[in-house]
């Protein structure tokens, strides 16, 4: 139960909850001794704390801040506390290579990541758990990099107290999610690349795609342990796939000749190689000619042409999905034509951005 007091009859009581306060360098605003003589930094936080208690003082600052009146709770054996709250949703939440970042700061509990690597959120019961009311949870999307220490996630109760069984129901949820927020390490891969095209074979242009493909692997922690050139020729290429293998890569990935060309014979070179649940074509654009397949349990990705010329593409999406041991089949190519079209912006922010999303 709630009630309120006028804020000049608090004087004594424990507040039961943050009270936030909002600066901006803009205005200027009395401390509680007296004129500050000039602008503030911004702010945004908990004025005061909960557990408080309240000083004749602390009256002309609870009334800037709009504070007319103060809650008075008493919790019946049904209700919850904001506190209480955030700390049994956040608990339920958090999955494997996540962290539980502190105490509840007016009201809210952040989610961290534990560990560099690929963030995973189940869409589907983070939208259960939102659709309950009074709690919620917020995150980053889904299949995006993250560094350890990177806020992914925040959750809170709406309002100051809640029911019990609401709470519960979240957690439920959670709990036959067994994770809804987790971050997946990634395999660390030895990859090897296979480059075609004729005109690369026979010298007549220099490969551009060793080079940006080498800074994309190193990013993430793989390395790449030979490199091949082969003309577009089926057998050939499907024989310098088997080299690769042969030395111990674990990745394959082939660059050039993925078009419907007749030259192009790239991906017939794959399925020579021995690949199987081959998947060719995603509603990605850059990217749309992608290939992925596997020789056991390695996996084969075929790039096209448009990997040497733009920033990012659909490469940089699959690529840590694969390394963090997903299987991309069409059902996983077919879902990124949400969100697939890259902007083509001047200035790349990828992932700030909406791509693959």
């Amino acid at each position: 139960m709630q009630k309120t007091i006028p804020v000049e009859e608090a004087v004594g009581m424990v507040l039961p909850h943050d009270i936030t306060e909002i600066r901006t360098p803009s205005v200027q605003a009395d401390d509680d001794s007296g004129d500050t003589g000039g602008k503030q930094d911004s702010f945004k936080g908990p004025a005061f704390k909960k557990g408080h208690v309240i000083r004749l003082e602390d009256i002309p600052h609870l009334k800037r801040l709009g504070k007319e009146h103060i809650y008075v709770l008493r919790l019946g054996p049904g209700d919850i506390h904001e506190n209480e709250a955030a700390r049994q949703l956040a608990g339920a939440l958090a999955g494997s290579g996540v962290v539980v970042s502190g105490e509840p700061s007016e009201g809210k509990l952040n989610i961290t990541a534990g560990i560099d690597g690929l963030l995973k959120i189940d869409t589907h019961a983070l939208y259960q758990i939102n659709f309950l009311g009074d709690v919620i949870c917020s995150t980053l999307h889904t299949n995006i990099m993250v560094n350890r220490g990177d806020h992914v996630a925040a959750t809170r109760l709406i309002p100051l107290v809640g029911k019990r069984d609401v709470v519960d129901r979240a957690t439920d949820i959670a709990g036959q999610s067994g994770g809804v927020i987790r971050v997946l390490p990634l395999k660390k891969a030895r990859a090897g690349l296979v480059i075609t095209g004729n005109e690369v074979f026979h010298g007549r242009i220099k490969d551009k795609f060793e080079p940006v493909l080498r800074k994309k692997l190193s990013a993430i922690g793989s390395e790449v342990i030979q490199v091949s050139i082969a003309p577009d020729e089926v057998d050939v290429i499907a024989d310098k796939i088997k080299d690769c293998l042969d030395a111990g890569a674990d990745l394959i990935v082939t660059s050039g000749g993925m078009s419907v060309d007749p030259d192009d014979v790239t991906r017939f070179g794959i399925k020579a190689a021995g690949a199987v649940d081959i998947v060719y074509g995603t509603p990605v654009l850059p990217g749309a000619m992608f290939l992925v397949g596997y020789i056991g349990k390695v996996p084969v990705l075929g790039l096209p042409a448009c990997g040497m010329f733009h920033k990012i593409t659909v490469f940089d999406l699959v690529l840590p999905r694969i390394l963090a041991g997903e299987k991309i089949r069409r059902k996983e190519f077919a879902e990124l034509g949400h969100g697939g079209l890259c902007r083509n912006c001047k200035k790349c922010m990828f992932p700030v951005c909406g791509f693959g999303k």
